[in-house]
C-alpha cells in the first residue's frame, strides 16, 4: 500500500472518528441546522427546529426509525376547542327551544333566537334528491340515443 493510500484511510477513519464522537456527545445537527439531537437511554430525541416537533428516535434491526413524540399543548387546544363548540351547540339548541340559559352564561352573539337556523338535509333526503338525479339524467341519456337512432334513420 502506498503512502497516498494509507494517508487517505486514515484521513476517512479520522473522520467517521469525528462523526461518531459527535454522536455520542449527542450534539449531532443536520447541516442545514434544522434538526437537533439528544442522547437518551433508548436512543435520540430528535428537535425540529422549524416546527418545534420533538421526535423519538431508536435504531431497531432493519434502521432508524423516529416517532413523534405527543405534543400536550396540542391535544389541550383541541379538546378546547371541541368543548367550545359543544358549549355553542347546547346554548343554540336551548335558546332554539325557547329555554332561558343559566344565569351566568350569557348567549353567543351567533346562537340569538331570532336569528335564521341552516339545517343540512338528513340522509333519506339526500337519498331522495339522487334518485331524482338519476332519473332526469337516465331520461336525458335515452332523449339522445333515441335521437342519434332517429337521425341514422335519416340519412
Amino acid at each position: 500500500m502506498t503512502i497516498r493510500k494509507l494517508l487517505v484511510v486514515i484521513a476517512g477513519v479520522a473522520a467517521l472518528g469525528a462523526a461518531w464522537a459527535r454522536a455520542e456527545n449527542g450534539n449531532v445537527e443536520k447541516e442545514d441546522g434544522r434538526f437537533t439531537f439528544h442522547r437518551t437511554d433508548d436512543g435520540f430525541l430528535r428537535l425540529d427546529g422549524r416546527s418545534g416537533q420533538v421526535s423519538i428516535c431508536t435504531r431497531p434491526p432493519d434502521g432508524w426509525l423516529c416517532h413523534a413524540v405527543p405534543d400536550e399543548r396540542t391535544a389541550l387546544e383541541g379538546k378546547i376547542a371541541r368543548l367550545q363548540a359543544d358549549n355553542a351547540a347546547l346554548k343554540k339548541e336551548l335558546l332554539a327551544h325557547d329555554l332561558a340559559l343559566p344565569s351566568d352564561v350569557k348567549p353567543d352573539a351567533a346562537a340569538k333566537a331570532g336569528e335564521p337556523r341552516i339545517s343540512l338535509p338528513n340522509d333519506a333526503e339526500l337519498n331522495e334528491v339522487m334518485t331524482f338525479v338519476e332519473k332526469v339524467w337516465k331520461r336525458f341519456v335515452d332523449i339522445i340515443v333515441n335521437t342519434q337512432k332517429d337521425l341514422m334513420k335519416l340519412s
